[in-house]
């Protein structure tokens, strides 16, 4: 066994960028698909003082099971996979590359927004199929209209320049948000349900807010409304959204997130006309693997070495 401490990598690779500042660690990975006893198992092996997280969660469990750990740094913004309580309990840090990613996934929300407002999907089958539906197609003009981004951190930000400089009008709602740049009026929720044309959610999933999307907060939104979702699948109630695509309601929604990760097959929304669907690939770009890989290493090492590495920003 290597004399190096050793730091776990909850996949099956980190970028180059990362490993080379990680040189005086050992680092060991958990493969393409680890699943909580798999990295029980490896901990108890390895005995690691960082876990760096890519796929699967950090239950109390892996933490047992690894009484030198440390840290546990998330590869990426979202840290519900990690039970924080019982980190906290343990002493071990947990943290986050904030706004690595977030170029890539106020993209991807971009994207899912135009494919949904210019029914980019369905026009692209009809084609193919043989078919020229200009005589009777008309797609949504996004300029001039509303959408209302609830979450309003360094994607959510990024995302409401974008949606700007379309000349959309952009809401947002962030109890947390200071400093929001003039671009985006701060809003009640109320207000942006009633008032968005297209509604965008950028925010973590706590406890408080899942389901935030059910059939209560959707009934007050402004009829054929769009649902893009970048975040987290398990904001939204996904019957309760199926319902209100096929009502009208909700005109179209863009996902890239879901409440079950891989999602399952068959799932509701397979062959449902008005979704568009991605498999929560948002951060998922080359320059968003180096940005989230060099983050979450140096976050790793300013609680190993912090008198030699500060936290990444």
């Amino acid at each position: 066994m290597s004399a190096k401490p050793v730091i776990l990598v909850t996949a099956a690779d980190l970028a180059p960028q990362a490993l080379d500042l990680l040189k005086d660690y050992q680092v060991v990975y958990a493969g393409k698909t680890p699943q909580v006893p798999d990295l029980v198992a490896l901990a108890r092996q390895h005995n690691p003082v960082a876990i760096i997280v890519r796929y699967s969660s950090i239950t109390a469990e892996v933490m047992d099971a690894a009484p030198a750990l440390k840290v546990i740094s998330k590869h990426g913004s979202g840290t519900d996979t990690i039970d924080k309580v019982a980190a906290a309990a343990r002493g071990i840090q947990v943290t986050a590359a904030a706004g690595a990613n977030a170029a890539a996934v106020a993209e991807q929300a971009l994207a899912l927004m135009l494919a949904c407002a210019k029914s980019v999907v369905p026009l692209n089958s009809r084609m193919h199929a043989g078919h020229w539906d200009k005589a009777t197609h008309k797609s949504l003009e996004l300029g001039g209209r509303t959408v209302g981004l609830i979450g309003l951190g360094a994607i959510g930000q990024r995302f409401a320049r974008m949606a700007e400089a379309m000349g959309m009008r952009v809401l947002g709602f962030d109890p947390f948000a200071a400093n929001l740049p003039p671009c985006i009026q701060a809003v009640d929720l109320p207000t942006l349900w009633r008032e968005s044309d297209v509604i965008s959610l950028h925010c973590p999933l706590t406890a408080d807010n899942r389901h935030l999307l059910n059939a209560g907060t959707l009934a007050q939104c402004k009829p054929g409304v769009i649902v893009v979702n970048t975040a987290r699948g398990g904001l939204i109630d996904e019957p309760a959204l199926l319902a209100a695509v096929r009502g009208g309601q909700v005109s179209a929604a863009g996902l890239d997130s879901f409440a079950l990760e891989p999602m399952t097959a068959p799932h509701i929304f397979h062959g449902e006309p008005g979704f568009v669907l991605s498999p929560h690939i948002g951060g998922v770009t080359s320059d968003a693997y180096v940005n989230m890989g060099v983050a979450a290493a140096r976050n790793t090492l300013a609680v190993l070495q912090p008198a030699a590495s500060p936290v990444a920003a």
